[in-house]
């Protein structure tokens, strides 16, 4: 037995399907894996099939036209065609993040492309045409993807689009990710925070002392579920510094709920004023006026005498005291709020 691959397209009408599957069952095709293209000019029909070994290109296209199937297209497939499409999809995002670079071989295996061509510049617009696709480089240009036979679909297009999709915001995340050297020379590094950091994240919090904890999370440390969470808050961003071996050595967070900001951080006590909590708090307020939130609020103990210091040097506003506790305000260059505005809190 071969596998093969076998492309038709049928009528979209009831029945039509199954009279091509039983023109195939009676030449002993078997038939492994089977999707369905929505077209205007009809359903397309993709089989990956295991036929018999005298069996030749010739009589497979022969059995599509007794089907009933035109524009019909048949080449030999490989055993990784076994695998089904939504496991070959999640395969290859998973490999985009390990490896950003690898986008268009990555296009390529999804698609059974020919080649993924770059184009420096993206003036044409996304989109599919035989057997040509053409799709925004999210590290700039365009990539035109090209295959002789069969033309693409709509689907396939939806899926490359997912797949750049996942590229972008590998990319996204990895220009956020700065170098930031210290007074000592220390070369650290700060980016944006993901749910592969959990472990790491979780380690780091096991290094800080009871007071550095307290002093972050005045109502006990959260539980591990919570703590991933804050990883990737909704609305907000939690930056992470990074220490020349791999291990996080500080972390800050902003939680945002329309046009105004909450500002937390945590700074393991080792690497306490050597200036990564400042470095973190002017990224976080960046982000945040690109985001439009128009003002960040910080709430601390008043005794917190270092973080007090920290925010003042950011550009500290207005403070308030209520008890024990000081909020200070950081105004942002997004919409102007009331300073009645009640501060929503994470």
């Amino acid at each position: 037995m071969a596998l093969w691959r076998v492309r038709a397209t049928v009528d979209d009408r009831p029945g039509y399907l199954s009279v091509l599957t039983a023109s195939l069952a009676l030449r002993s095709v078997n038939i492994l894996a089977v999707q369905v293209h929505t077209t205007e000019d009809g359903a397309v029909d993709d089989f990956l099939v295991d036929a018999p070994d005298h069996l030749a290109e010739a009589d497979l296209l022969a059995a599509v036209a007794k089907g009933r199937g035109r524009d019909a297209f048949v080449a030999r497939a490989e055993a990784q065609g076994l695998a089904d499409q939504p496991t070959r999809s999640l395969a290859l995002a998973g490999r985009l993040v390990h490896e950003p670079d690898s986008l268009g071989e990555s296009l390529v295996t999804l698609l059974d492309a020919t080649e993924v061509r770059w184009r420096p510049r993206g003036g044409d617009t996304p989109g599919f045409h035989g057997g040509r696709m053409t799709l925004t480089d999210p590290a700039g240009g365009s990539l035109e993807v090209l295959r002789a036979l069969p033309a693409f679909t709509p689907a396939e297009f939806a899926r490359a689009q997912a797949l750049v999709e996942v590229a972008t915001a590998v990319h996204r995340r990895h220009r956020e990710q700065v170098a930031l050297l210290l007074p000592d020379g220390t070369e650290m590094v700060l980016r944006a925070a993901g749910p592969d950091d959990a472990a790491a994240v979780g380690e780091f919090h096991d290094e800080c002392s009871p007071a550095t904890l307290h002093r972050r999370y005045p109502a006990g440390v959260p539980a591990d579920a919570r703590l991933r969470r804050l990883l990737e808050p909704a609305g907000g961003l939690t930056l992470l510094a990074v220490a020349p071996g791999g291990a996080v050595v500080a972390m800050a967070t902003l939680l945002a709920e329309g046009d105004l900001g909450e500002v937390r951080v945590l700074v393991a006590d080792d690497w306490q004023r050597r200036g990564l909590g400042t470095a973190l708090l002017r990224r976080l307020r960046v982000h945040a006026e690109r985001n439009g939130v128009a003002a960040v609020v910080a709430h601390i103990g008043a005794g917190n005498v270092a973080m007090l210091r920290t925010l003042r040097r950011v550009g500290a506003g207005p403070i308030e005291r209520d008890g024990a506790m000081v909020t200070v305000t950081l105004r942002t260059a997004g919409p102007r709020v009331s300073d009645e505005t009640p501060a929503t809190s994470g």
